[in-house]
């Protein structure tokens, strides 16, 4: 493969940390463009068996168990998957092994087609959807991708061709970026999150801000509201704009505030790309929730069951509360990853019936919201949503807005969003 562009040199050591699909597809090209290619992982269980073929098939060193200078000896080049914390293995990095993103290093080979990249709290799986849709229906071939669906390296290995490349970007991703220039770059919020993975909130804003470290005055940078500051405390050298809540597109089927958001950010970031105002609210009007954002499961004697599973921080629990007008029977609990709590108390006062706790982090929500609503904790989801249940009334909201991740009881937030669809069916009879 032909890639004048990459950093990667014939011959040199690349390590792969993480044997997810980015770590595989990451391998897979750092071999496409002459790299010997090394695979580290904490466990060799995790290895698929479709990655365990690729191994054998290509020849890759492997080295599993707890980080050591050993498996990273030798290494010119590290490209971590997006949920290994740098910091984790930074001790045992050569002193001038250079850190890469493995978004960084595919785009590095595509450098010719523009990119609409977003980084954010919340909303930002909803605004690349937006995002390449408009464009689509605006007539342009676009590949989506990045912390969503397919990792860049992929398309580069199948030879894939867009107009457009429209990339949801992690701070995770971000940190370890140095060269990515997107043309339009959009930032929809910055609240507290991943202090689990970040030492601070001056790291995460930092990582977020990269997005747009090296755009230039031809490139345009995207700012949500409260961020007026972050630009120009950054030095931020593209065409800055921002964006608010509009009411720009009454016909759209997303409902919310923070929807209203990510569809002004959206349309802005497609404008630079020719979408129209007009050609916008045409996507709108068909465009519904991803799997998993305020998705609603289905009606189960009379209580209507939304699975917001994506709500793992502070805000995006404030945003699903703030949708609804009924009474919200609430599921919440898993590992906790900072925010305040107490900032939601006067929401679950005014509209949530319930609490359903489960899973880990009880203490966190009950010395928050104590006296605001009934709480009631269990072990599982399934036990807890059993108990609402027990006090539900027709016209109710089922609402999983867990404020965690899910990594105590469920391998992702995909396979709790499912719980609790099987859930849903056993509650529903079905």
């Amino acid at each position: 493969m032909s890639c004048q562009q990459s950093p990667v040199i014939t011959g040199m050591k690349a390590v792969v940390v993480g044997v997810g699909s980015t770590g595989m597809a990451a391998a897979e090209l750092l071999h496409a463009l002459g790299a010997q290619v090394r695979i580290v992982d904490r466990s060799a269980d995790k290895v698929t068996p479709a990655f365990r073929e690729v191994i054998e098939r290509l020849g890759f060193e492997t080295a599993f168990g707890d980080h050591s200078v050993e498996q990273f000896a030798g290494a010119s080049l590290v490209v971590p998957s997006p949920g290994v914390p740098v910091l984790k293995i930074q001790q045992y990095l050569p002193a001038d092994a250079l850190v890469m993103a493995e978004t960084e290093l595919a785009w590095h080979c595509v450098q010719h087609i523009p990119v609409l990249a977003v980084t954010g709290t919340n909303g930002k799986t909803t605004t690349v959807r937006l995002c390449a849709k408009m464009l689509e229906d605006a007539g342009k071939k676009v590949f989506l991708g990045g912390n969503i669906g397919i990792p860049l390296s992929r398309f580069v290995l199948e030879g894939g061709e867009a107009d457009v490349l429209v990339l949801e970007l992690s701070s995770f991703q971000l940190q370890t970026c140095s060269a990515l220039r997107p043309k339009v770059g959009v930032l929809t919020n910055i609240t507290v999150d991943h202090l689990d993975y970040h030492k601070d909130m001056d790291e995460y804003t930092d990582a977020k801000m990269r997005l747009f470290a090296r755009q230039t005055v031809e490139d345009k940078a995207i700012f949500g509201p409260g961020l007026e500051d972050l630009p120009y405390r950054h030095d931020v050298k593209a065409e800055i704009w921002f964006f608010d809540d509009s009411s720009r597109f009454p016909d759209a089927l997303l409902k919310g505030r923070h929807n209203r958001l990510n569809m002004e950010a959206s349309f802005l970031a497609c404008s630079v790309f020719g979408v129209t105002e007009e050609s916008a609210a045409a996507t709108l009007r068909e465009f519904v929730a991803a799997e998993h954002t305020l998705e609603t499961v289905g009606v189960a004697r009379g209580v209507t069951f939304v699975n917001d599973t994506k709500a793992t921080t502070v805000d995006a629990v404030r945003a699903a509360l703030e949708t609804f007008d009924a009474p919200i029977l609430l599921l919440a609990g898993g590992v906790y990853k900072g925010g305040d709590l107490s900032t939601l108390a006067g929401l679950v006062r005014s509209k949530v019936k319930a609490v359903g706790l489960y899973g880990s982090s009880r203490e966190k929500f009950e010395q928050a919201w104590a006296g605001c609503a009934p709480m009631s904790y269990d072990t599982t989801m399934e036990e807890a949503a059993g108990r609402l249940m027990e006090m539900a009334a027709a016209g109710d909201v089922m609402l999983l807005a867990p404020a965690t991740s899910s990594f105590d009881q469920y391998a992702n937030y995909r396979a709790r969003g499912e719980d609790f669809r099987r859930i849903y069916g056993l509650l529903a009879g079905e």
